[in-house]
Order: structure tokens, then C-alpha cells, then sequence
């Protein structure tokens, strides 16, 4: 030892000075434990206080909604579209009055479901229960066999979807992995401004647009930023606008850019027919346009960066092949409401996966409509803009593809546009984007029988393009999750097993939030919300392969107008800088006037969602008699999903 001079006094002295600092240790350990308690508490108390809050708004914006009785059926005062731009849907639905007939049927039998649970002894009673043994053995040997062979149908058409999905993801997976990337044949481009020293060959620039007045400066200015040889580049403003004030806002910029040097010219039609695809059809009719080779197409809430002409158009250059060169968007409003949120989830996954998946491995899919360059020569000899149905980029991407041109989506290359905030306007959005595919479908469903492109082009354009994606994925949706599942609560001799419930869609929901990883904490509304626009879709997909009243329905989608040049600049990749030009029009811009009229908006309740979530907590009720605790949970929360969604409570709240 190194101190061998101790003693018996020393040691009992220690071991009585280590027990009191045992003691004060214990009582400060306690007093710590105590004080993270009540921060636990305190946060808990206001994490309670934050949501009690919430409840709150939330009620008083239902309440107010209700107070207002404003339903979708109000189109006389729809405030999201222009009424000279298309025709007021139908007051009365089809489809509603079904749902509103199967909501009362469902009440009914849940009144006699737990008039059964809770029966007594007396001969009434006695009586009754006969009756309902009776519905018993009818329903078993009469509803159950065609409902659970319903089922099963639905049921095989979400597996062979949720199989497509799961390839379409590994394809991604499987890109990502090997880093494949479209690149042009031929070398980059030179930066400079001489059309001798690389390939700058002569681009058309259109922006269609009508009555965006809240948009039109930005992307104007940004297309005449385009960094592109002036005398090789002319934008088209094909302005379709009915408003006095906003066509004369719109030339008024046109001409401030002229004068900066841009060469941009301003149309407008005297006959307003065939909405966009008319008026892109009566653009390439001009006389000038046979002196340029391709052209480059944005909607009036898209403004591409500087460099998107550069990243895009060498890939024409020695691939004659090459028809179209498209570019994948982003979004400057995706966190702006809950709604939005879960819009990007969805067009993330279908620019990152479907998108991308597509036009490496078999170099065809749908045109985007915007954000897009087109060789001339592909559009003229694929029959050119036709106003038959309300997708014409879908159109006219099919009937290239017929003609066997090749596409080619840069999923680095990106342009900046707007997701509608109401759910109004999202609604009528979608609707147009389901309804015309359905109706292209029946329009050209002979044309690609016909056609001499290779069997397994037609097998993939016919049953997975057309039948799997666009009418499948919507009538499996609504019918499975919206009409058998409750039907089961009812019937409950026809089953869904819980993987066909939760675990399927929680699988299919995680694949389609991987590409916005920042979104994973919403993939429960996303799951819900996909389900609860399964109504929309449906109806829209009928409409359009039936020819119903609302298959032609067009409308604007409504621009909030929040991308500005200020967003474009600090959201522009690292050395992506807008051009010095023309900044005394962006100054000039801002001093621009707005127009005096402004429409009222108003929050909406939505019948039909307002009708299904009913229905689904009344079948949530049910279940509870039958101890289905998955079926419970979901039914419960869908039903809740769906009546945020029926009042208005998911997007802008307008007060």
C-alpha cells in the first residue's frame, strides 16, 4: 500500500461521512426527478392547451360553415372559377343520391342491429328476435356470397395496383442505385451568347393563360429571363382572358418587356373555343412559327429557371428520335396548409417514380401539359393540338407515342409553379385530370389496336396506362374502402381481412411518401386523405367514360399568386442567377395596379363527403358489436377524414 499508516478511527470516520453523501446525493437525485417531472408536466399541459385550441378553431370553422349553408351545388356563387370559362355543374348527383340512400339503409339497420344487442324478454321482444334471426339467414345465404365475391374482386384488382406500384418503385430504386440519367448525345453547350460557337437552334416560347391576373407578371418575366440568344427565342403570351382589365394588364407587361429588348409578342382570340388546347392550336398556326424547330410550353403560374432551355434542349440535337424533352415540377406553396402537403406527396411520387421509371425504361409517358419542350416536327406529324377532350398534353403525348416518337423527363431539371390551397379548386382539378383520361381512352382505344408500334407498347398504353392507372386505381379505391367495408359492418358474413385494411395500404402509403422523406410525419392523412378523394376520382372516371353532364366541365384552376421574383431568385439552385436585363420591368411590376373587382371566396360543405363520412361512423358503430377493433379504427378515422374534408376544414380557410 502506499499509506500504510491507518487506523480503525479513520475508517469508521469515512464510512459515516459516505453515508451522510449518500443521503444528500439520494435527496438531490429526488429533487431532479421531480423538477423533469414537471417540465414533463408542463409540457404535456401545453401540448393539451395546443390542441384544445385547435379543437376549438376547428369547431368554430365547422360551425361556421353549417351557419353558412354554402354547398358545392352553389355554382352560381363558386368564386374558385370562371363561369365564362365553363359550364356550372349539375345541381343533382347521381352518386350522392346514391350515398345518401345507403347512409339512410345503414342507419336503419343499425337501429335494428342494436335493437337485437339489447333485447329484452317480453313477446315484443320475442317476436322481434325471430324477425332478426329471419334477416340473419337471409343475409348469409342471399348477400353475403355476391358481397364477398365483390370483395374478392376488389380486392384482387388492389393487389395487381399495389404489385404495379411496388415494380414502379423498385425501377426507381434501381435508377438511383446505378445513378442512370438521360444525357444528350452531343457535348453541353458553351455558356455564351454567340449562336456560332454551340447549338442554340430557333425556340418557340408559349404561355397560355386565362383571367390569372394574380401570376402573369412572374412568369412573363421569367421566360423573357430565358438565357437564350434574343434573336434565336420569341415567347407568346396566348392570353384567352374575357376580362377587359386583366387583358390590359396583360399587354401593358408585354409591352414593358418589349421595350427592355425581349422578344415577346401578345395574343389574344376573338373566338374563345377549344380552352387551352384550342388556344396552343390557333399559337402554331402562325405564319412564323415554321421558322422555329421547337417549342417550350408554361402555364401562367410556371416560371423556369434561367438555365432550363440549356438543360433541355441539347438532348434534341442528333436524336431525331427525340419528340419531347420534359422537366419535373417543384412547388413554392407546399407547406402552406395541410392540403398542400399532401398534394406534393402525391406529384413527388409521380415525377420521382412513375415519371422517371417511365422514361428511362420504355421512353414514353404522359405529357405534363407545361414545363415541357416539344420538337414542331413531332406535334405536326401527331396531328397537332385537338380540343376533344380536357387533357390535351395527354392526348397529344399518346398519339406521338403511336407514331413512335421518344420522350425523354429530367427529373434534375425543375420549374417552379403553384399548388391549389382550396379544396375547391383542387377538386375541380382533379376531376378534369380523371375525367379526360377516360374520355381519351374511348377515343383512341381503336386507333391503338390499329396502330404498328410493337405488341407489348399497346399492352402497356391499353392495361396499364389506361385501365390499371387511370380507371382501375379510382374504382377499387371508392368501391372497396367507401361501400364493401362498410358493407361488411352490415353483412358480416362477408369479411376483409385486416392485411387488406391497414397493413397493404400502410405499405403502399410508405412507398409513395419515400420520395418527400420531409412528409413522413403526415402519412396518416396521407393515407386517409387518398381514400377520401377516391370519391372525386370515381366520379370523374364515370363521367368521362360515360359521357356524363360534368365529362367536359373546364376550369381554371385558382392561382394565389405567392411565387414572385424574389421566391425565383433565392429558391434558384447554386449558381442559378436571374439576368441583370430587364430589372427595371420587375420594379415596374410591382407598381402595377391589381384589378378593383374582386370575387368573394367562400368555405364550402361538400355533400358528398359529408354523406360518406356519416356513413362510415355509422358503420364504425357497428363494428363495435361485432368486436372488429381494426375495422373500428380505420372505419372510425376515415369517417372522420372524410367530414373535415366535407366541411371544408382540410385547405384555405376563408373568414
Amino acid at each position: 500500500m502506499d499509506n500504510p499508516n491507518w487506523s480503525i478511527s479513520e475508517i469508521d470516520a469515512d464510512g459515516a461521512g459516505g453515508r451522510s453523501r449518500r443521503r444528500r446525493k439520494r435527496g438531490k437525485n429526488a429533487k431532479q426527478i421531480t423538477w423533469v417531472l414537471l417540465l414533463k408536466a408542463h409540457r404535456a399541459a401545453g401540448c393539451l392547451a395546443w390542441l384544445a385550441s385547435a379543437a376549438v378553431a376547428l369547431g368554430g370553422a365547422a360551425r361556421r360553415r353549417v351557419a353558412a349553408g354554402r354547398t358545392d351545388a352553389d355554382a352560381a356563387d363558386d368564386e374558385e372559377e370562371d363561369p365564362a370559362s365553363a359550364p356550372a355543374p349539375p345541381r343533382h348527383s347521381r352518386l350522392y343520391a346514391f350515398i345518401r340512400g345507403f347512409l339512410l339503409l345503414a342507419v336503419f339497420l343499425l337501429a335494428v342491429e342494436l335493437a337485437a344487442y339489447t333485447n329484452g324478454r317480453s313477446p315484443a321482444a320475442a317476436s322481434f328476435a325471430a324477425l332478426h334471426a329471419a334477416w340473419v339467414r337471409f343475409r348469409a345465404a342471399y348477400l353475403a356470397p355476391p358481397l364477398q365475391l365483390l370483395a374478392d374482386a376488389c380486392v384482387a384488382l388492389f393487389l395487381v395496383q399495389s404489385a404495379d406500384r411496388l415494380v414502379q418503385s423498385l425501377g426507381c430504386f434501381y435508377i438511383h442505385l446505378k445513378r442512370l440519367k438521360p444525357k444528350p448525345i452531343s457535348p453541353a453547350l458553351p455558356d455564351t451568347e454567340d449562336p456560332d460557337a454551340g447549338y442554340y437552334p430557333m425556340v418557340l416560347v408559349q404561355i397560355p393563360m386565362c383571367n390569372e391576373k394574380e401570376v402573369y407578371q412572374q412568369s412573363i418575366a421569367a421566360v423573357c429571363n430565358l438565357d437564350w440568344p434574343r434573336s434565336n427565342i420569341l415567347v407568346q403570351v396566348l392570353d384567352d382572358s374575357d376580362d377587359p382589365i386583366t387583358q390590359a394588364l396583360i399587354r401593358e407587361e408585354v409591352e414593358k418587356w418589349q421595350q427592355h429588348g425581349a422578344r415577346i409578342v401578345y395574343r389574344h382570340r376573338v373566338l374563345r373555343e377549344g380552352y387551352k388546347a384550342g388556344n396552343l392550336k390557333s399559337a402554331m398556326s402562325c405564319s412564323y412559327v415554321k421558322d422555329y424547330e421547337y417549342v417550350a410550353i408554361f402555364d401562367a403560374d410556371f416560371q423556369p429557371y434561367p438555365d432550363f432551355l440549356k438543360r433541355t434542349v441539347p438532348h434534341f440535337k442528333d436524336n431525331e428520335e427525340l419528340g419531347l424533352v420534359q422537366a419535373r415540377w417543384s412547388f413554392v406553396n407546399k407547406d402552406e396548409n395541410l392540403l398542400t402537403r399532401l398534394q406534393n406527396i402525391n406529384l413527388s411520387f409521380h415525377f420521382e417514380v412513375e415519371q422517371q421509371v417511365n422514361g428511362v425504361f420504355i421512353n414514353f409517358f404522359g405529357f405534363n401539359g407545361t414545363a415541357g419542350v416539344w420538337r414542331i416536327k413531332a406535334l405536326e406529324d401527331s396531328g397537332g393540338w385537338m380540343e376533344r377532350t380536357t387533357v390535351e398534353d395527354m392526348d397529344i403525348a399518346v398519339r406521338a407515342h403511336l407514331k413512335g416518337w421518344k420522350f425523354v423527363f429530367l427529373n434534375d431539371v425543375e420549374c417552379q409553379c403553384e399548388l391549389p390551397e382550396s379544396y375547391e379548386a383542387y377538386r375541380k382539378q382533379q376531376h378534369r385530370w380523371h375525367s379526360g383520361p377516360m374520355q381519351l381512352f374511348r377515343l383512341c382505344l381503336l386507333d391503338i389496336i390499329r396502330c404498328k408500334i410493337a405488341f407489348w407498347k399497346k399492352a402497356n398504353l391499353i392495361f396499364l396506362f389506361f385501365l390499371l392507372r387511370k380507371l382501375i386505381l379510382p374504382f377499387y379505391s371508392f368501391s372497396l374502402f367507401c361501400i364493401i367495408l362498410p358493407l361488411t359492418m352490415f353483412v358480416p358474413e362477408a369479411e376483409l381481412p385486416d392485411w387488406v385494411v391497414c397493413y397493404i395500404p400502410a405499405l403502399m402509403s410508405f412507398l409513395n411518401i419515400l420520395p418527400s422523406p420531409k412528409s413522413f410525419p403526415f402519412i396518416i392523412p396521407y393515407l386517409l386523405f387518398e381514400n377520401t378523394m377516391s370519391v372525386t376520382k370515381f366520379n370523374a372516371m364515370v363521367s368521362g367514360l360515360f359521357q356524363l353532364g360534368s365529362a367536359y366541365e373546364w376550369v381554371v384552376t385558382k392561382k394565389s399568386g405567392r411565387s414572385s421574383d424574389h421566391d425565383l431568385a433565392v429558391m434558384a439552385p447554386k449558381g442559378h442567377r436571374m439576368q441583370q436585363r430587364p430589372v427595371a420591368a420587375f420594379a415596374e411590376a410591382k407598381k402595377q395596379p391589381a384589378a378593383p373587382v374582386e370575387k368573394k371566396k367562400y368555405n364550402r360543405i361538400y355533400k358528398k363527403e359529408l354523406a360518406l363520412s356519416l356513413l362510415l361512423l355509422t358503420a364504425a358503430a357497428r363494428s363495435l358489436l361485432s368486436k372488429q377493433g381494426m375495422h373500428f379504427y380505420f372505419l372510425l378515422f376515415q369517417g372522420v377524414s372524410f367530414l373535415m374534408v366535407g366541411l371544408d376544414l382540410i385547405g384555405e380557410d376563408v373568414k
